[in-house]
């Protein structure tokens, strides 16, 4: 037991991050799960189109995922920039859109640095920008799509595990891990796979199982929003707060207060939606 548990805690530094590399660039794990993430939430949708008698035709959902991507991207990048490490990025401006270190020499590192919550925000608004254009009811759109998000998801945080990224804090319980990436080499919560388990497998499931139940369009979205939120605010218990971000109240981190923000939302936005629902209306 003791062999296999060593075995366990050491996993993160007998992984490599790139799939292959060419000098300095490198394909990284990471960014192919973007890839199946969204390959996820095409093919799950087009079951529920073809299943559930969804107006949309795969073409439909081909073109929004374009657009969801760049919103997902830009709006990641830039929430990072603006929320987590506005400074750094001031005195580095064209890090942020550009693939290239410019400290000591031009170095390719890849775009670091994606925040959740400001591809939340990017993904909104290239929905309502794409829905305007081609004359789509943004809310029953993003109902369709909704419920296969999470599984996509949990891709993301499997591609953080692999980077080495975004690990957890200090801990003595066994299957705690040790991080290439981690200066102090402590044994930390793998606070990703956490992550991947509760915003993805289990807020999946819970999508999935009520995406029939929808009682108004906009109820899925709403249940999401929530739903993420609480998921995020439990797995921050466990993950390294970032080295930029201050803990306030104490104990409660910025990324909790944004989930916080984000569970208020869902609620708000379910009531909203309720009371703005035609057909709930007419039942009154």
């Amino acid at each position: 037991m003791e062999a296999f548990i060593n075995a366990w805690q050491y996993i993160p530094s007998q992984m490599s991050p790139s799939i292959f590399s060419i000098g300095s660039f490198q394909l990284r794990y990471y960014s192919l799960m973007y890839v199946v993430a969204f390959a996820i939430v095409y093919f799950l949708s087009l079951y529920r189109i073809k299943h559930e008698k969804y107006k949309y035709s795969a073409e439909n959902i081909q073109d929004y995922l374009v657009w969801a991507m760049i919103g997902v991207i830009l709006g990641a990048r830039f929430g990072e920039v603006l929320i987590y490490n506005p400074s750094y990025y001031l005195q580095h401006p064209l890090e942020i859109i550009m693939p290239f270190s410019f400290s000591n020499g031009i170095r390719f590192t890849g775009i670091s640095g994606m925040s959740y919550h400001g591809g939340l925000i990017g993904v909104v608004l290239a929905s309502v920008i794409f829905c305007r254009k081609y004359k789509f009811n943004f809310w029953h759109l993003v109902d369709l799509l909704i419920p296969a998000v999470p599984l996509g998801y949990t891709f993301g945080r499997i591609g953080n595990f692999i980077n080495g990224e975004l690990y957890g804090r200090a801990t003595a319980v066994p299957w705690g891990m040790y991080f290439p990436l981690d200066s102090l080499q402590k044994l930390r919560h793998p606070s990703q796979l956490y992550e991947a388990m509760l915003e993805g497998i289990v807020l999946f499931i819970v999508m999935w199982l009520i995406r029939k139940k929808s009682k108004f369009d906009g109820f899925l979205l709403g249940i999401y929003i929530f739903g993420y939120g609480l998921a995020r605010f439990i797995a921050e218990f466990f993950r390294e707060p970032d080295y930029n971000v201050n803990m306030i109240l104490v104990t409660i981190s910025i990324g909790q207060l944004l989930c916080l923000l984000m569970m208020l939302g869902g609620i708000a936005l379910l009531i909203w939606r309720k009371n703005a629902s035609p057909a709930l209306k007419k039942k009154n």
